[in-house]
């Protein structure tokens, strides 16, 4: 009887600096950016971390890469019916890439994030703006106003993420506690915080349309 062997094992597919991008991505997901090393992304890999230098020149090299990656999943429509939703279209898709990667947030506004994905990015909204009639000065402070709500929104979210059922304990327990008579507004903020349902309209797009259609006002304006 012809002795068993065993099967050969899967080739490893080779390393490759989008390899070792991905491989950082799904670990500063998991755990944070805090908790991206070297050691632990060659681990991840199945490499000795010096392996890795060989496709990233450093950890900065690496931070800039992986701020690369998550912003390109931003969409740049190329066209659309009007600016307003050409942009609407950018920044809700911008909302969800850093909702998926909250971690980036703070590379992006970082040295890290300051590279052809971010030019591409910004010189898309700005262009949108001027080819609309907005002129360089309002451009200026129409760009930091979208780019503040997509950043900072998605902060806050972060921030104050919580599971719904907790969150619901969490207020029942603050509220009973709470002098109501005292804060009623505030109440009935924390009420509507828990229900979470405002006729389909998220917290977000509810921003955007308001600089938007304030935006839209400017430009007649100007």
């Amino acid at each position: 009887m012809t002795p068993r062997t065993d099967p050969s094992p899967t080739p490893r597919a080779p390393l490759s600096r989008d390899r070792v991008l991905h491989a950082a991505i799904d670990l500063a997901d998991a755990g944070g950016i805090e908790s991206l090393t070297m050691r632990k992304l060659g681990r991840a890999l199945g490499v000795e971390a010096m392996s890795l230098y060989n496709h990233v020149a450093s950890k900065d090299d690496l931070l800039a890469g992986i701020v690369e990656v998550v912003l390109g999943e931003i969409e740049l429509p190329p066209a659309a019916e009007s600016w307003q939703a050409a942009i609407r279209t950018c920044a809700v898709s911008a909302h969800d890439a850093l909702r998926r990667h909250a971690w980036a947030c703070g590379l992006v506004m970082s040295p890290p994030g300051i590279g052809p994905a971010r030019f591409r990015y910004m010189d898309w909204i700005l262009g949108q703006l001027r080819a609309a009639g907005f002129s360089p000065e309002l451009t200026y402070h129409a760009y930091h106003a979208l780019d503040s709500h997509i950043l900072g929104f998605t902060l806050w979210e972060a921030g104050h993420s919580i599971d719904t059922e907790d969150l619901a304990d969490f207020a029942a327990t603050f509220l009973r506690e709470l002098p109501v008579d005292e804060y009623p507004y505030f109440v009935e903020h924390v009420k509507e915080h828990v229900a979470g349902s405002h006729d389909g309209v998220g917290g977000f797009e509810f921003g955007l349309e308001l600089i938007l259609d304030g935006l839209e006002r400017a430009r007649g304006i100007a």
